[in-house]
Order: C-alpha cells, then structure tokens, then sequence
C-alpha cells in the first residue's frame, strides 16, 4: 500500500476498497497491511493517535464486513502522552482477538522519542477455514532482533506477522532477516511492507512470504499491490518434526 499521509480516513476508505477487490477470500483468511497504514510513519502523536477510535472501528468493521482476520497497526495514547506503535487484530466476527505494542521504536529513525516500546511478546490463535495456527504479531524494526522470534517460537508460534514501514536503501536488510527469521524458527513469516514516498522516505515495497524452510514463497514488487499466498500448514508441521532443531534451544 501507498499510504496517504497522515489522512486517517482516506487510508481506511483505502484498506476496505482493496480487500473488497481480493477475488477468493475465504473464512478467517489473513489479511495484513503495512505498519501504520492509516497515517504513514508519522511522529505527530497529537494527530495521528486513534483517540477517537475510528481506526480500530475501521479494522473491526472491515474484519466483520469481509469475514477476515486482519491485521493493521496504528498510533495510540499511552497513559504517559507518549505513542504506542500498536497492531490491532480482527477477527472475522469484528472482535478484537489481539494486540501487540511494537517492542523496539525505531531508534536510528527518532521514534522512541516520541513513542514508548511494549514489553510484551504476544501470540493468538488465526483460524481460517479448518486451519488453526498459533500467530505471533511484530513491527518492522522487530525484525533485528530474533530474540522477540524465539520467545514466539517457544510458546508456539508457527507463523510471524510483521507489518513494516521499511525505507528503499535498506530493502536487503528486510529481506534477509525475514527469510532468517523463517529458518531459524522453523516457522512461516509474513512481511508487508508499504510503497510509495513519505515527506522523508521512500520505500521500496517488497512484500513478502517465506516457508519455515527459508523458500520464499511469495513476493511483491515495488508498487502498491495485493500478494495472496497459500499456507501448507501441513508441511510446517511436517518439517519441525522431521528436522527438529527447534528442541535443541539452550539459552532462553
């Protein structure tokens, strides 16, 4: 997605009219936009925050509207003032099944001066058709550090989902650590990232989905775009008993 900047409405008119357009969405499928994907990566705190609610009323009703599970993250108040980058997950009857507050603002990129980091690793269970995955939700930087992964891995996470706003010079950095990220888990992952410019930066899109085997399995180009991939849920659970090195961890 080329996310409007800072125009909460417009982003959110957006996101409905594009999982509108998805041809064959079944029960419960996945659907995952970038991180902050109704204002952009934006520190105005005092606008961008979902004080009023109408990003999470948006995520909610489009979620129910579409019978989706969906996942988008969005700017919210902390007791504090300070923001919190916060993923917001729906599920197909519009209720709230997670959410997850980004661990590590983006330092290099002044963010953890305006925002405050969660403390919590989180998990939910994702249930489309009759499937069942445990999901562990992540932000963009998140993805440098594989101990937040592990800690998901260890109380059952099969597949990562990681919405981003990740800048164009760096695009190989998001490529590599989420195909890392996928071996060393023995886990799919799911990286979406926006398109587009903001005031600052340019991205580079590259959304993509890797296999707990480390193939990437589906991947977008550098344009706005819809990438539907098909999970074979049965050959994750199939490797992590064949080869699994997932027992072997020491040091958590």
């Amino acid at each position: 997605m080329d996310t409007v900047w800072e125009d909460k409405a417009e982003n959110c008119r957006r996101i409905r009219g594009i999982v509108g357009g998805i041809s064959g969405l079944g029960p419960g499928d996945l659907v995952v936009v970038p991180e902050m994907f109704d204002t952009g990566f934006s520190f105005a705190v005092s606008k961008t925050a979902d004080d009023d609610g109408a990003t999470l009323a948006a995520i909610c009703g489009i979620a129910h509207e579409f019978r989706v599970t969906l996942h988008g993250s969005r700017t919210v108040r902390g007791p504090d003032g300070r923001g919190r980058n916060r993923v917001t997950v729906a599920g197909p009857d519009g209720g709230v099944l997670a959410e997850y507050d980004k661990v590590h603002p983006f330092s290099y990129g002044r963010e953890s001066e305006f925002f405050t980091g969660g403390s919590e690793v989180v998990t939910y269970a994702w249930e489309a058709g009759d499937e069942r995955l445990l999901a562990c939700p992540a932000i963009c930087y998140d993805l440098r550090f594989p101990e937040l992964f592990r800690i998901g891995m260890l109380r059952g996470a099969e597949v990562f989902v990681v919405g981003a706003n990740w800048p164009k010079p760096r695009k190989m950095h998001r490529r590599a650590l989420a195909v890392a990220r996928a071996i060393e888990n023995q886990a799919f992952v799911l990286c979406v990232n926006r398109a587009g410019r903001d005031p600052h930066l340019e991205y580079a899109g590259g959304s993509m989905a890797v296999s707990p085997t480390g193939e990437v399995i589906g991947e977008a180009g550098e344009a706005e775009e819809v990438l539907s991939v098909e999970l074979d849920v049965a050959s994750l659970r199939a490797w992590r008993a064949t080869f699994p090195a997932w027992r072997d961890v020491k040091l958590m």
